[in-house]
Parts: structure tokens; sequence; C-alpha cells
């Protein structure tokens, strides 16, 4: 993608004016998407991203130029105007390249752009119609397909000279459940770093449908949650959203290093009870948050965030790294070339324990199965946070009883973190995008079944 004279020439333009590290991010991305709503296609698209970001740091101080143009031309200019920022500075010299490929092309075994539009509608349509048979209060549908081949190669003055390959392929579907009167939403959205052959391996397109409508269907005829403070049992998978949000953006560099993090400072602390041991895991074969190398050039990493309850490492990128006096762990991540990188999770999860997952409801009396979790809310700084609970099922005497809508969870991360008292044997993964200071990025969140012994449950009922 970039000739190494020509990255050369650019990265000493970069650090001319005295900065002490330079950094040339370029990305090739084709993406494609089938939208399907109410049985009919509405759209198929595809898009190309293409250009280069050039980064250049003085002491803590980064600044970032980016282009879509990445002809030598083009670079220089971008070069120029990032060191005309620099108000001088140490400056650098420029380390020798040591090039390779990071890609594993044995990981995709068809790549989407080889695969007709007409399959991947057979997918979405596949979906669409298994969610519509659920029952006749299904009143819409969406489903969707997306698959996305980028190719990045990344080189600083520290002699880095990485390519890569990356490719994502995701199914969603939304379903809509309707009375007349009211209505439901459900939905699934299952993903991997993965080529069409994930329809063979993992994604089941009716069966994704299924899921999706009968959680609007459950939802729908579902009475009010009634509110309190009680026992809370939360499901695998995408139930690790809480931890994701209440405290793993806790442990970025990104509020850690300004101190502005509930968890700054806490290194080799408890933070958490000791059934909980928590990971950030970019090297996962296929999975939807892992990553070769990350947007920086570093080999992924294997992070234990949290140890039996005690806090082990923080997530942390290479300017993070500086404010903070530590080592990069592979964590610089962004949405394409222009946006900088900052620390980001990837494949996030509680791991598994030993506990058993029917003792948790049937020694929990009286509280609230969540089984599915939605979206919610975050105060980095504090870790409160407000979740909308999508499916959930009220427990009488240890016994699930009923359906009810309408539950939120409230509470703080590092007093979650401390109550957790059961975690179950059996983690799975969730697939999502998560949203931070450099853009839209995919992320696995993950857990077994867990149990919070007290937890503030809103509702209406």
């Amino acid at each position: 993608m970039l000739d190494q004279n020509i990255a050369r020439e650019v990265l000493a333009c970069a650090v001319r004016t005295g900065g002490d590290f330079a950094e040339i991010f370029m990305e090739d991305r084709v993406d494609h998407t089938i939208l399907m709503r109410s049985g009919r296609i509405e759209t198929v698209n595809t898009g190309r991203i293409h250009g280069a970001g050039i980064r250049v740091f003085n002491g803590t101080n980064a600044i970032y130029v980016h282009t879509n143009d990445t002809s030598r031309a083009g670079l220089m200019a971008c070069a120029e105007q990032a060191a005309a920022a620099v108000k001088g500075g140490a400056g650098c010299t420029l380390e020798a390249f040591k090039p390779w490929n990071a890609a594993r092309p044995e990981e995709i075994r068809i790549l989407p752009g080889e695969v007709k539009a007409a399959l991947k509608a057979e997918k979405v349509r596949a979906a669409e119609a298994a969610a519509r048979a659920v029952s006749p209060e299904i009143v819409q549908v969406t489903a969707n397909y997306t698959d996305s081949v980028q190719d990045v190669l990344i080189c600083n003055t520290e002699g880095t000279f990485v390519a890569d390959r990356r490719v994502w392929t995701r199914m969603g579907v939304g379903a809509v459940a309707s009375n007349g009167k009211e209505i439901q939403t459900g939905f699934e959205g299952p993903g991997a770093m993965m080529g069409f052959e994930i329809f063979d391996e993992r994604i089941d397109p009716a069966k994704y449908g299924e899921i999706a409508a009968k959680q609007a269907h459950t939802m729908l005829h579902a009475p009010l949650c009634p509110a309190g403070i009680m026992p809370v049992v939360i499901d695998n998978g995408f139930g690790g959203v809480i931890f994701h949000e209440a405290c793993g953006h806790s442990l970025e560099a990104t509020s850690v290093a300004f101190g502005v993090s509930e968890f700054s400072g806490k290194l080799g602390q408890t933070i958490a009870a000791p059934c909980v041991t928590a990971i950030d895991d970019g090297t996962m074969v296929n999975e939807w948050g892992s990553l070769h190398v990350d947007d920086e050039g570093m080999p992924t990493t294997n992070l234990t965030l949290i140890e039996n309850g005690v806090l082990k490492n923080y997530m942390i990128d290479k300017l993070g790294g500086r404010r903070m006096n530590m080592a990069p762990t592979g964590s610089g991540r962004r949405q394409s070339y222009a946006w900088a990188p900052t620390s980001r999770m990837r494949n996030t999860y509680i791991a598994a324990g030993n506990d058993d997952e029917a003792e948790m409801i049937a020694t929990m009396g009286n509280g609230l199965y969540a089984k599915k979790m939605g979206g919610g809310s975050v105060n980095p700084a504090t870790g409160e946070f407000n979740f909308a609970v999508n499916e959930g099922y009220l427990v009488k005497d240890g016994k699930i009883a009923h359906p009810v809508r309408g539950a939120s969870l409230i509470g703080r991360g590092s007093e979650v973190l401390l109550k957790i008292d059961r975690v179950g044997k059996d983690m799975q993964m969730g697939q999502g995008m998560c949203g931070s200071s450099s853009g839209s990025v995919p992320t696995n969140v993950g857990q077994p079944m867990i149990r919070v012994s007290s937890l503030t449950v809103g509702g209406q009922g």
C-alpha cells in the first residue's frame, strides 16, 4: 500500500520541527450492506473508505492530520501540516523499518467480496421469514447483512512497518411485536471476524430471527416489573455489556491517565469479589473484537484486567502509556483513518467460574433474572450506570415465575463488582459496536451467568 522510501520521507517531514515520534496509518476498506424491512429488500450498498492519517507526538501532546489523498504529494502535505503544529521538541531518529505482514489468510475461508449479493440476500430473507412466523403479533421485522474487508498499513519512526487484513461479517435481526395498544422489540446481532463461512459455522439466520421475535412477543404480554433492591441474576453472553460499560471503560487509559476513572491508582488492590476474573483478549481467533495487530501496529495481547478480584492491568495505547509511564498493551484502536487511536476494549469478558447456574436462581429467594440486556448509560468517572433489561423474569422463592417488562438495572460499577457472589461455568459472548473518542469499533462483551447479591432494579409495577 505504501513504498518504504516514501514512508520514510513522510515520517522525516512530520518530525522535522521537533516531534519525538511520528506514525502513518493507511487504510483501504470495502463494505457491503443489505437491508430488508417488512418483507422487501430496501437497500444493497457497497462503499469504500480510503485514506491515511499522520500523527506526531511532542512529549504527551499529539497532533493528528488525515487525508484521502494517499499519493506522495498528498501524504507530504499532510505531514507538513502536522509538523507545523509542533513548537519545538526533542526530535527523534528514524529507526530502520522491520517489515512484516500480520494478516492470517488461513482464518478466512470465503472472502465476502467473492460471494454474490443474491446469496447474501437469501440469509436476510431466511431470518426475516423465521421472525414473522413466530406470531401474527410480529408486525415488523428488519434484517440486515454487513461485511467489511479492511486492509491497513501502519509504520512509524520506531521501525514499525506492518500490513494487516481484517475481515468482519455480521447479521442483525430486529422484530417489533404489537397488540394494537403498545409495542415491544427484540434484537439479535451475531457476527465474527470471519468471511461468509460464518453461515456454515456460527450463524443460522432462521434461529436468530426466531429468537429476536420471541423476545419481542414475550415482553409484549409481560406485566410491568416491580422496582426495588433485590438479588439479580444476569445471563451469559450480552449480559457482559454491564461490565464493558460500567467497568471496562474505566480501565482504559483514556480515563485512567487523566485520573478521572474510579479505578485510577488502584493497581494491585481488590476491586471485585474473589470469584471475579475479567479479561480483555484481542488474540482470540475469529472473534468479533479480535485483531492481529492493533491500530498502532503493536501485536495484540491477552490481558488479564482483574484476577480473583485484584486489579492487575489497564488497557493502554501508546499516548496513554506516555502519560502513565507504562507500556502499551496492544489496545490502540480507531474507527478509520479519520480518527486518531486511543485505548479501547477488544473481547472483554468475565471469565468462567465454578458455580451451578440452576443453584444461583434456586437460592436467590425473590429477585430478577435478566436474560437479555439492552443499552444504557454510564459515567466512567464514577462508574454509575443505568441499563435496560430487554428480557427479564421475576423470581419468587427461587423459581422463575413469569416475564416482566420495563426493568432497568441501576448501580455503580465498583460496587457491583464486589457484590457478585456467583459466577457460572458457561462463558459466552455477544457482539456490539463500541463508541468512544476514537470512533466506533467492533467489540465482544461476554460472561457466564452471574449473580449480584443486591442491586437496584428500576421498574413501573
